[in-house]
């Protein structure tokens, strides 16, 4: 019975991390939003906010078609998306319109 046990585990395929994330991103608009915001509150590290834009763009359907749908050449929004990156306020805005999300603000209090 211990072997069958063991053969059983080995079968078992397991999901990294950031698969699991693309699948949530993907098929969930309310937990993207809720990346995307929880990345825009990291003040230490900018650069976040753009990887998390980014992994969102990748999920629902690839850069290159976010690029299209938000009127931006495909390079320049891998560029932009960087962790590096310096995006326009306007270019974050179309990228968020393209994956079904919008840019707010709220009060801090």
């Amino acid at each position: 019975m211990k072997t069958r046990a063991r053969n059983k585990t080995k079968d078992i395929t397991s999901v990294s991390h950031d698969e699991c994330t693309i699948q949530e991103l993907r098929a969930h608009p309310e937990f993207a939003a809720a990346y995307l915001k929880e990345a825009l509150a990291d003040t230490e590290n900018p650069g976040v906010l753009l990887i998390a834009l980014r992994r969102i763009a990748e999920a629902r359907g690839g850069i290159a078609k976010v690029a299209k749908a938000a009127g931006i050449q495909r390079e320049s929004l891998y560029r932009a998306l960087s962790a590096k990156g310096n995006p326009r306020l306007s270019t974050i805005a179309a990228v968020a319109k393209a994956v079904g999300l919008k840019v707010t603000l709220e009060s801090a209090r």
